[in-house]
């Protein structure tokens, strides 16, 4: 992707979560300089990858694959594994009209997919083998909105703003918008996005960037090149 409509993405999307009441952090608006210069002062908030996070799967069509996130707060792996202390994450996302988040489903991370405005969200569910993987002849069972729901084998839930649904590991998923872009809640444990995507097709989590203008701002995936 370029730098160019990374830049555009991260307005427009920030116009789009506005609109909705949500205001971020004032850390997420700092400039590249700033934020190398206050390092120090963000070294949680830079080893938790919390931040702007825009990806076309590598796929180069972001508006055909692609998703936008800003991930708000996330635990630590080792309190996760100690059974206590700061074990959750926040999200916001925006699901475009039929932008494809692929099919994926994680091995620790349990979460919540929450419409919070817009269209409507499509998620659409299949089952896992006996060893965790896709299973294109597999349903399974979640809960919208608290309520348990039985799901066959590629069935699509069609969440309205207000809905939501709590995913497993082991429940493969992919979603996207339907009539208009969806602003997108997820509530889950702690987040590792490098480890714990498990894609059914072989694509890559994080966009490759073409640097042809300067970046408005960081995102989670800039951290390791430009806070050294």
């Amino acid at each position: 992707m370029k730098r160019s409509r990374i830049n555009e993405i991260i307005t427009e999307s920030n116009d789009m979560m506005r609109s909705f009441g949500f205001v971020l952090p004032p850390w997420a608006y700092w400039t590249p300089e700033e934020f190398k210069a206050r390092s120090g002062e963000a070294a949680a908030v830079i080893a938790a990858r919390n931040g702007w996070d825009i990806t076309d799967y590598g796929d180069g069509d972001f508006d055909k694959m692609g998703l936008f996130l800003f991930t708000l707060r996330n635990g630590r792996l080792a309190d996760l594994k100690r059974g206590g202390g700061m074990c959750y994450a926040e999200k916001l996302l925006i699901s475009k009209q039929d932008q494809l988040s692929p099919m994926h489903t994680h091995v620790i991370k349990a979460e919540d997919i929450i419409n919070r405005g817009g269209a409507t969200l499509v998620v659409e569910l299949f089952g896992s083998d006996s060893d965790g993987g896709f299973d294109e002849t597999a349903g399974g069972t979640v809960f919208c909105d608290g309520l348990r729901r039985d799901y066959g084998p590629g069935e699509k839930l069609r969440l309205k703003p207000g809905e939501s649904v709590t995913l497993m590991p082991g429940d493969w998923h992919a979603f996207w918008g339907d009539g208009g872009d969806v602003l997108i809640g997820e509530v889950s444990t702690v987040n590792d996005d490098e480890t714990d995507n498990i894609f059914r097709d072989p694509i890559g989590r994080f966009a490759e960037i073409e640097e042809d203008e300067a970046p408005k701002h960081l995102l989670v995936s800039d951290y390791r090149t430009w806070l050294v």
